[in-house]
């Protein structure tokens, strides 16, 4: 996996669109002008337009002792 473009495939623009989304929905202000007024599009033109950029990283898996709360 490449670290230099993290919109390598459609999952990890998704992925990081819904993020920004969240967080223009909580009150973000847009970092561009857009026409739009949907903070799934907004996400999405911003990233497009290179405003927003995010980092993949690596999955590490939880073992069961983390999962499991603590008595």
């Amino acid at each position: 996996m490449s670290t230099e473009n993290p919109l390598h495939n459609k999952y990890s623009l998704v992925k990081g669109a819904a993020r920004r989304a969240r967080q223009l929905q909580s009150g973000a202000l847009p970092l561009m002008a857009t026409k739009s007024m949907k903070a799934c599009r907004v996400a999405q033109d911003e990233i497009t337009q290179g405003c927003v950029t995010f980092v993949v990283s690596p999955h590490v898996p939880k073992t069961l002792h983390q999962l499991e709360p603590e008595l």
